[in-house]
């Protein structure tokens, strides 16, 4: 496989830094091509603005509507372009990053916000007219896994655990990021209690991170339920015989493994 690894830590000797040594040359151990991406380390600017595009008007900025034509007209930005173009190679992403109030850090927030965009990633139509998300688009047939680290103890995001599930802590990426645009979100890798790891414990996360990262091209992903699937209505709200005792988060999961892509 064609792998891209999104790196989004500070500081390259942290633990993550480490893992992702790790992974990385795990991955070429297992016969993968690996590019990288250190956003820290690429100084990646964050922010959409202006420069984004090489633009002649001086009308009122719409983005979407901008991201859109710029893509379509070869006008974005030079680091866009490259971003998109290793996306464009990969067979999978892995994002990495340490999760801070619950999400991952700003830059990777901005990776997303300026490399995503319309007629690229998503906004794309079928022949018949339906806008393809959730399950297809732009980036359909990649699979993209998450790294994670968290300070707290594994029970505190379990089920009924005060964080919340880890999954659906998760959700606004797996399923508003990788399954909207067409990626299959695989299950998270989370090195829970990262603080407090010892050298016996980053051995096991790093033989664990090992197994997930062998198994990374058939890994069943998050069984999220496809939009055009038949399980929701013209308003994009589940059909009331589909999952009626659920709502939430839990509701948009089909309760069986998609077929692996």
């Amino acid at each position: 496989m064609k792998i891209l690894w999104v790196f989004a830590h500070p500081e390259g000797r942290s633990l993550n830094g480490a893992l992702r040594d790790d992974g990385v040359q795990a991955l070429r151990e297992l016969g993968h091509e690996v590019r990288e991406s250190d956003l820290y380390a690429m100084r990646w600017k964050p922010v959409v603005d202006v420069d984004d595009f090489h633009r002649e008007s001086m009308e009122r900025l719409l983005v979407g509507a901008e991201q859109e034509h710029a893509h379509a007209a070869g006008k974005l930005s030079e680091d866009i372009v490259g971003e998109q173009e290793k996306i464009a190679w990969a067979d999978a992403l892995v994002f990495q990053f340490p999760l801070w109030w619950f999400g991952p850090p700003a830059i990777l927030k901005g990776w997303f916000d300026r490399v995503l965009v319309q007629g690229f990633a998503f906004g794309l139509q079928d022949d018949a007219g339906r806008t393809l998300r959730y399950g297809d688009g732009g980036l359909a047939g990649k699979r993209a896994l998450v790294v994670t680290s968290v300070g707290a103890r594994e029970s505190g995001f379990g089920p009924r655990g005060v964080h919340g599930q880890v999954d659906e802590v998760l959700f606004p990426l797996l399923h508003g990021v990788f399954w909207y645009t067409g990626m299959a979100a695989l299950p998270p890798y989370v090195v829970y209690g990262a603080d407090r790891l010892d050298a016996a414990g980053y051995r096991a996360r790093t033989a664990e991170l090992r197994d997930r990262l062998s198994e990374l091209p058939v890994t069943a992903p998050l069984p999220y339920r496809h939009e055009h699937g038949g399980d929701y209505d013209d308003d994009l709200v589940l059909r009331p015989e589909v999952a009626p005792e659920l709502t939430g988060v839990a509701a948009h999961r089909s309760g069986r493994a998609e077929q692996a892509t």
